[in-house]
């Protein structure tokens, strides 16, 4: 392959010094990016076509490698400054699904769960689909049909799902798969910051003198992330990891704090009561910049490390090194994930980590401030243009007066046709059991395996009249379903995405969709036109759409107006917000001391602990947590049909003390209150005496989410998936791990499934044993 032609002309090169960044992005490393266009291949009829991972929020760059035919088949990092050539085990892997033999090429109907499914033409699904649509909303009311969404879809698509909702289907009822991720962190942000995004960019983190990371298995679910953190321990930044089970990244850190889950908000509070006695607060900056400090302040003081240190079950001496540690250094960041916000007080959590960098002054700085990881590929740029339940474009609110009429002025429509706001997607689930919800469409969503309780879940789908699903695999929801639309994969239409910064990035086409597949776009609006809204729905690719959503963003707090595709080809990328063309966008927020709020201040919230939802008891005294593994993303829907991945990863496993007395391998039932399943024991001392761990990527009967509870955080609605009550018991047999879903007349890919069988957990090579295999 050939290197950079724009190497050896500076008329085109980008800047990868701090100092040459452009104005007004400071210090923000390589701010400029990596161009995407001008790069081609030594082999003869290949192409290399510029893009990015499809799976988590740190959004490689890659290249996608083409051949003469126009057909995908295989993959070459990129030295774009996000991954600095690194690929995780999935992006080397995520190619393969694009041409796999179990895509999805035609129309799958049904119009009942006790037939086959069977091939149709597009014009038959779509007529059918409408038809059901307008049946059930003409005998029901309009919010009898609901539609939710995904966060692993380009912007565009989540702007046309919410749109969609509201202006085809004319209902309240939308929400998306990203409630499950990191809406915990989004509602902390907002109170306390008014703005909903990470504060600082990952480059930060090679700035810093201390890095906090509560809550984040790093190594496992954002592999490539690592590079920031071994740049910071190599200029001597110390380390402070808190999470139950010594992770990868616990392992290497100087303070591991392994809590028990659910307590992490005493944690924080006790960590902010040691931070006050020993005067380490910075005063000067929470008079200038902040409201509510006294009130917690006060609360802080109920939280002494000897209460916090039993509520957790941990030293309390650990407790005060923390504090330390963290207030003490000149530079100091916290980043957190999942490992924190999937509680019943996950708002709560994200808020009392906000408290303690504001009280230490830890915001808004070059290498000091705060960010949440988001798990999907546009887990951020997910929630910004509607999908969301109470929210429009821009991240205005659907209940504001003044936001609901820019927005209909922009659509089209009276501000009497917008409904008001909907439900959360567990809560639809729970109308949908009361038959409240009587037909759905699904996007880019797989609840069957990601719910939490999927006892509760599979009833609620079974209740439905009429359901739709949009996906290139057949999911295991999608298997339950009326009709199944076959639709594009990333590499098959180009659209943006919005990282874990909040930087947006480009996502380029790299072939023709399989003859028979279409995109999510075309299939919304040919469904807006049989529903009467065509003309609001006239677009053409997802360009035209951008365009409007760029538009539809102006003035917000949530600005893309300045981002256009020209210049993210141009640039490798650009944080939002960027209002105008010449904007360089805004990689770290608050340089200024102000927020997004009104006043310009941090609003400070007070937080108090509670315990978690499922109470303990003699009959389950330990608690199950859940997560995710290097090798498999979310449901498990793509990685569960790779070959290496299903290799490396086979099936799940309960991860447990040894004090229990297993073997690795032995058959281990994990019993909670909504059910048993039982799994290979794999034995660790990285792991609380008191907790057992289960990765929840694959469907009954392993399925971790069969255990969990659907608690919801009060305010987010996120489910409380890190904590619920269990035992575990011996058990003679382990449960068998199912293939994927596969359409009519496919075999389950033998290649892929051949692991499947193997009964013994992952060893070493992930890391975790501690046991010998047998």
């Amino acid at each position: 392959m050939t290197s950079d032609p724009r190497a050896a002309d500076p008329r085109t090169a980008v800047p990868l010094d701090p100092s040459l960044a452009p104005p007004g992005t400071r210090a923000f490393r390589d701010a400029g990016g990596i161009p995407a266009d001008r790069w081609h291949a030594d082999q003869e009829g290949e192409t290399l076509v510029p893009t990015h991972c499809c799976f988590c929020g740190v959004q490689c760059g890659m290249y996608l490698r083409v051949d003469r035919g126009g057909k995908v088949f295989g993959v070459e990092p990129r030295n774009h400054d996000i991954n600095r050539m690194r690929l995780c085990p999935k992006g080397i892997n995520a190619y393969q699904q694009v041409n796999h033999p179990d895509r999805l090429t035609a129309p799958l109907l049904r119009r009942s769960r006790d037939e086959d499914f069977r091939e149709v033409s597009w014009d038959q699904a779509l007529d059918f689909t409408a038809s059901e649509i307008k049946r059930i909303q003409q005998s029901y009311g309009n919010d009898a049909f609901g539609l939710l969404g995904g966060a692993s879809l380009f912007s565009e698509k989540t702007y046309l799902v919410g749109k969609f909702a509201r202006v085809a289907l004319k209902s309240r009822h939308v929400d998306y798969n990203g409630r499950l991720c990191m809406v915990s962190a989004a509602g902390a942000n907002k109170l306390a910051f008014g703005i909903d995004r990470a504060g600082n960019p990952f480059s930060d983190m090679l700035l810093t003198d201390c890095l906090l990371i509560a809550g984040s298995n790093v190594g496992e679910c954002f592999p490539v992330m690592t590079q920031y953190v071994w740049g910071a321990r190599d200029r001597g930044a110390s380390l402070i990891v808190v999470d139950p089970r010594q992770t990868a990244i616990a392992r290497t850190a100087d303070i591991h704090v392994a809590l028990k889950p659910g307590t992490d908000s005493a944690f924080f509070n006790s960590v902010l009561n040691v931070v006050i006695e020993e005067g380490l607060t910075d005063e000067a900056y929470l008079a200038a910049h902040t409201t509510g400090w006294e009130e917690v302040k006060a609360k802080a003081d109920e939280y002494p490390p000897s209460r916090a240190a039993e509520i957790c079950g941990i030293p309390a001496q650990q407790i005060v090194q923390v504090a330390r540690a963290f207030a003490r250094a000149p530079k100091a960041m916290a980043w957190h994930a999942r490992g924190i916000e999937h509680h019943s007080q996950g708002v709560e959590n994200c808020l009392s980590v906000i408290n303690l960098c504001t009280a230490t002054g830890h915001i808004g700085k070059p290498g000091a401030g705060y960010g949440t990881l988001t798990g999907q590929g546009n887990g951020q740029g997910g929630r910004e243009h509607g999908q969301k339940a109470d929210l429009l474009p821009g991240g205005r609110s659907i209940m504001n007066e003044e936001h609901r009429r820019q927005i209909c002025e922009i659509w089209g429509i009276e501000e009497s046709e917008l409904p008001p706001a909907g439900t959360s997607m567990m809560e639809m689930v729970w109308q949908m059991q009361r038959r409240e919800i009587r037909g759905l469409i699904g996007i880019c969503n797989n609840p069957f395996v990601s719910l939490p309780n999927y006892g509760v879940v599979k009833e609620g789908y079974d209740a439905t009249e009429f359901h739709a699903q949009f996906d290139f695999f057949l999911s295991e929801t999608a298997a339950n379903a009326h009709v199944v639309f076959p639709v594009t994969t990333w590499a098959e239409d180009e659209g943006v995405m919005a990282n874990a910064e909040a930087r947006v990035v480009k996502h380029n086409k790299a072939q023709d969709p399989p003859p028979g597949v279409r995109t999510d776009t075309w299939v919304m609006c040919e469904l807006a036109k049989r529903l009467g809204a065509g003309d609001k729905f006239a677009f053409a690719d997802s360009r035209e759409v951008f365009d409007e959503l760029r538009t539809a963003s102006a003035g917000t707090v949530n600005d893309y107006y300045g981002i256009t595709y020209e210049r993210l080809e141009e640039t490798g990328g650009i944080v939002w917000p960027c209002p105008s063309t010449d904007h360089p966008g805004t990689p770290r927020l608050f340089e200024d001391g102000k927020t997004y709020h009104p006043d310009g201040k941090i609003h400070l919230q007070v937080v108090e602990w509670h315990p978690p939802m499922d109470p303990y008891d003699d009959q389950h005294p330990m608690s199950l947590t859940t997560g995710r593994t290097v090798a498999h993303f979310l449901s498990g829907n793509q990685t569960r049909r790779l070959g290496g991945l299903v290799e490396q990863t086979p099936r799940p496993w309960a991860e447990l003390h040894p004090s229990h007395g297993f073997r690795n391998g032995e058959p281990v039932r994990v019993v909670t209150r909504r059910g048993s399943e039982v799994f290979p024991a794999l034995v660790t001392e990285a792991i609380r005496p008191d907790t057992v761990f289960i990765p929840y990527h694959w469907p009954v009967p392993t399925s971790a989410n069969a255990l969990t509870i659907d608690a919801l955080d009060p305010r987010s609605k996120i489910p409380e998936y890190k904590v619920c009550a269990c035992r575990i018991e011996h058990a003679e047999t382990i449960d068998e791990v199912p293939a994927p879903p596969v359409a009519p007349g496919h075999a389950a890919y033998p290649e892929a499934q051949v692991s499947r069988t193997d009964p013994l957990p992952p060893t070493s090579p992930q890391g975790r044993g501690t046991s010998e295999r047998g």
